[in-house]
C-alpha cells in the first residue's frame, strides 16, 4: 500500500447525510474519506458506500467504518476496525491483501499489539477532548501519541478533537495522518474547510 494522505476524513452520519458530506469532502480536495454510519443497517450503508464510490476521483480512497461485509460488497478500498468488531485477521482472508485495513487503539500496548497484526495503519486516539464518539476512551494526548509513534512501525493515524489549529503538533508528534470529523463534516462549508487542510497537510 502506498502512503496514505495527510488528511483522513471521516464523513459521519451524526453530522448529516454521509453521502452529501463525502461529495463536499472530495469537492474540497479530499483523497481518502471514511464512510460511518453506525444507526443503519448493512443494506442502507451498502447503498451510501456505493453512491460515494460513482463520484469519487479517481485515485481516491473510500474505506467503511466496521463492516467488513459492507467493504467487500461494495469493492471498497478498505476497512477501519475497531477494537471489538471483526479480528484483523478474518478481516484479511475476506477482503484479501490488497484491501486497506486499519484498526483503532487506545494505548501503547493496544498500538504495539495492533503492529504485529495484517494492518496497514494502525489509528491512535483520542488525542484531544473528543464528542463525535458515545463514550470515549481516555484521552492520550500529544505526549502519549509522540510515544505510540516511536514505539510501532506502522503508520499511524491520529483521531479525536483535532483542529486545523491542533493538526501542526498531532503531525509534529509522529502521525503519519490527521483523521478529522467535526472540524470538516460539522463546518459551515465542508469543501472550503477541507482545502483549507490539504493546503495546510501540503505544508506541514
Amino acid at each position: 500500500m502506498s502512503s496514505l494522505p495527510r488528511l483522513y476524513a471521516i464523513a459521519d452520519a451524526a453530522f448529516g447525510n454521509p453521502v452529501d458530506s463525502s461529495r463536499a469532502l472530495f469537492d474540497g480536495g479530499a483523497l481518502l474519506i471514511q464512510i460511518r454510519n453506525k444507526k443503519v443497517g448493512a443494506g442502507e450503508l451498502l447503498e451510501q458506500v456505493e453512491a460515494v464510490q460513482k463520484f469519487a476521483p479517481a485515485g481516491a480512497l473510500v474505506l467503511v467504518n466496521d463492516r467488513v461485509d459492507v467493504a467487500l460488497l461494495a469493492k471498497a478500498a478498505g476497512v477501519h476496525l475497531g477494537q471489538e468488531d471483526m479480528p484483523v485477521e478474518h478481516a484479511r482472508s475476506i477482503l484479501g491483501g490488497k484491501a486497506i485495513i486499519g484498526l483503532s487503539t487506545h494505548s501503547l500496548d493496544q498500538a504495539l499489539q495492533a503492529d504485529r497484526l495484517p494492518v496497514d495503519y494502525i489509528a491512535a486516539g483520542p488525542i484531544y477532548p473528543t464528542s463525535s464518539k458515545d463514550n470515549p476512551d481516555p484521552v492520550l494526548g500529544i505526549d502519549r501519541l509522540r510515544e505510540i509513534c516511536r514505539a510501532v512501525r506502522k503508520p499511524v493515524v491520529a483521531i479525536g478533537g483535532i483542529t486545523l489549529e491542533r493538526a501542526g503538533d498531532v503531525l509534529a508528534a509522529g502521525a503519519s495522518s490527521v483523521a478529522v470529523i467535526r472540524d470538516l463534516v460539522g463546518a459551515g462549508n465542508i469543501a472550503e474547510q477541507t482545502r483549507r487542510y490539504v493546503r495546510f497537510c501540503l505544508n506541514a
